[in-house]
């Protein structure tokens, strides 16, 4: 089992990445020379560089969070009232499995008496279906604040890989896969962030921790180069203006909800590619953020750039990315760390 499957398969919704801590503390100890959780529950790692005079302390961010679910509440019939914990699209959800703490459960549609006038069943009037017969059944198998999670298997899907939460335990097997290469001129400080779908949380709380001079989040975003239904079926795979394109290489983001990024920096990991021949694309829509939104405004101003895989269907429970765009991903970070100096990303 690879390092992404056994990510992906864990539960690990905000607060309570648990499962998903102990496997990367497991798999980046032989391969760092510090190693420590801190009191909000990031994995804080250093691997210490080889160059013996003024290398760049350079912090790689991934989150371990994933969307979810937690329990809020029971119906008499047994049934669970649930919250979402990050950005979950409520249409989705009717008649999914999900896992509920160590349970199977189902989430179904409010009666149609209670339900008329919503064009769009709101998340407060689905319930969970775990098999109890009675509220206090219910309450004895899944307490209050219960993780829930949606119950999916990672596998193959033609050419694409398949799985859960790959937002962004993609990134979180990609940072463990650069940290057991090496070695590296720079000191990689790695940061493996707790609630980034909640307020990009845990990474505030590293990057004054770690105090790196520039950073990089390895991230997911979303590829949304899926064919228009409505388009001319002979020209189904040209989508205008996907914001990214699976098999496309991977994603370097000049701006995002969250930061405007160093226009160094972006120069850096773009010409790092291009020198190193490996396929690359651009974000083209400005939507979204992540944790390099936390981290550039931290400790007076940390240079940071986002470099993403892209991913269809992120917040769902199943989304797809391909092996080669890994790949290429993990190879740019490593070419990242191998050539990065001060003139890389200070502006003056």
């Amino acid at each position: 089992m690879t390092i992404l499957e056994s990510l992906s398969n864990a539960p690990g919704i905000a607060g309570q990445e648990d499962a998903v801590r102990d496997l990367i503390v497991e798999a980046i100890q032989p391969y760092v020379d510090e190693l420590r959780v801190d009191a909000m529950g990031n994995v804080l790692a250093r691997k210490q560089g080889t160059d013996s005079t003024s290398r760049p302390r350079v912090m790689l961010d991934a989150h371990m969070d994933e969307v979810g679910f937690i329990v809020t509440g029971y119906d008499g019939d047994g049934t669970l009232h649930f919250e979402s914990v990050g950005g979950i699209d409520a249409r989705i959800l009717p008649g999914l499995r999900v896992r509920v703490g160590e349970l199977s459960g189902v989430i179904l549609w409010a009666p149609i008496h209670k339900n008329r006038d919503q064009n769009v069943t709101k998340i407060s009037a689905l319930r969970i279906d775990i098999g109890a017969m009675s509220k206090a059944d219910a309450r004895a198998k899944a307490p209050l604040g219960t993780m829930i999670v949606f119950d999916s298997a990672y596998g193959q899907l033609g050419y694409l890989l398949r799985g859960k939460a790959f937002d962004d335990r993609a990134g979180c097997a990609m940072l463990v896969d650069v940290l057991a290469g090496g070695p590296y001129p720079c000191d990689v400080l790695a940061a493996f962030t707790v609630q980034e779908e909640v307020g990009l949380r845990g990474a505030q709380v590293a990057a004054r921790a770690l105090q790196p001079d520039v950073a990089l989040s390895l991230e997911t975003t979303t590829a949304s180069d899926i064919p228009d239904p409505v388009a001319d079926p002979d020209d189904m795979l040209t989508t205008p203006n996907p914001t990214c394109r699976v098999n496309g290489g991977p994603v370097i983001t000049l701006m995002d909800s969250s930061i405007i990024v160093n226009p160094r920096l972006v120069d850096f990991v773009r010409g790092t590619a291009e020198r190193e021949e490996i396929p690359h694309q651009f974000k083209t829509r400005r939507g979204g953020g992540n944790d390099a939104g936390a981290i550039h405004v931290q400790n007076g101003g940390v240079p940071a750039a986002t470099i993403s895989l892209p991913a269809r269907y992120i917040h769902s429970p199943i989304s797809l990315i391909s092996q080669q765009d890994y790949d290429h991903t993990v190879k740019l970070v490593a070419a990242l760390l191998r050539d990065v100096t001060p003139e890389a990303y200070i502006l003056s």
